[in-house]
């Protein structure tokens, strides 16, 4: 099977790769990226191919895609206060991308996977989010994932498409990239606190989250490919564990075996209060999957940042345990 992953050299992407690589069924993996936010250096010993591409290049897509047998859709640009900079950004990537992408998976016949996100329930206040909702987006980012779900399911009706689009909830892990203004809020924590640095909340910090651990999340992806798993709906890729912001704080400052600088800010716009993802869907679809706890995914994530950096703060384990996967 050849295997093109968009947002390749990102971190879900590269992860996925690293997951697909030299797994039984999987000839070739191909990592298609305009490297904005993605890393050459991500795919480091992993026998991916790498091509340097952009998802608004229609004849250079569908160069990479014209003998696929899958899409995984990742490529997108990400964070709600990038989109409030630019929101005719955010949507060329991530709407006129998408459909971009799924005209030529519909040239070629692939199979499309591609990544939505929870930000779409935005102000619905009901708990845990389940794919019935109503959507009612608070960013333009979140709108702009909205309407690339909205096509895959439409290619999906109108032309046969076999696809699957996945609601993501807040992926956190190895890879992940730190040190920016649009810094995800686990990577800036663990850099911070391994650096000796104040970590910065935007908000009270008791705002919850449904976070998903990259390895759990690499291997839905993994086996959708390899059944071809179908949806006319979305699907929430969660595991139903709500956890406050101010709770994840408190483990990491336990792995690293220190109190932590913890300062306050004013709440971000656009930012969803609280989230939880319903898992019904999901379960039907994969009903063998088992989740990394989210110590364990901290763990492995703290672990893989204190390796892959010069940090002053040493850091410890919580308890013995054997280390998460990372894909």
């Amino acid at each position: 099977m050849h295997v093109v992953v968009t947002g390749g050299a990102g971190f879900i992407g590269a992860n996925l790769g690293r997951r697909l690589a030299g797994r039984a069924g999987i000839g070739r993996v191909i990592a298609y990226d305009n490297l904005s936010t993605g890393d050459p250096a991500n795919l480091d010993g992993v026998d991916v191919e790498l091509v340097v591409g952009d998802i608004l290049d229609r004849d250079g897509l569908g160069k990479v895609l014209d003998r696929a047998d899958a899409v995984v859709h990742l490529a997108a640009r990400p964070s709600v206060p990038r989109s409030l900079a630019d929101p005719l950004a955010s949507h060329d990537a991530n709407v006129t991308g998408t459909i971009n992408v799924l005209e030529a998976a519909r040239r070629s016949g692939c199979y499309v996977v591609a990544a939505s996100s929870s930000s779409v329930y935005g102000a619905t206040a009901v708990l845990p989010k389940h794919e019935d909702l109503a959507t009612r987006p608070l960013s333009p980012y979140a709108a702009s994932k909205l309407a690339a779900e909205a096509y895959v399911l439409a290619y999906g009706a109108s032309f046969g498409l076999p696809s699957l689009a996945l609601r993501f909830f807040n992926v956190y892990g190895p890879l992940q990239s730190t040190g920016h203004a649009y810094a995800a809020a686990i990577p800036a924590f663990v850099h911070a606190a391994l650096s000796g640095e104040p970590l910065t909340v935007h908000g009270d910090g008791r705002q919850t989250r449904d976070f998903t651990f990259v390895g759990s999340v690499v291997d839905v992806l993994a086996e959708a490919v390899l059944g071809r798993i179908t949806a006319d709906t979305p699907v929430n890729l969660a595991f139903g564990e709500s956890v406050s912001i101010g709770r994840v704080i408190e483990l990491i400052g336990e792995l690293v075996g220190r109190d932590l600088d913890v300062r306050h800010g004013p709440a971000r716009t656009g930012d969803v209060r609280d989230s939880l993802g319903a898992n019904d869907r999901l379960l039907r679809l994969f009903p063998d999957l088992a989740p990394v706890p989210l110590v364990d995914g901290l763990r492995a994530t703290v672990d893989w940042f204190a390796a892959s950096g010069s940090y002053p703060v040493s850091t410890r384990r919580l308890t013995p345990a054997p280390s998460a996967a990372t894909g």
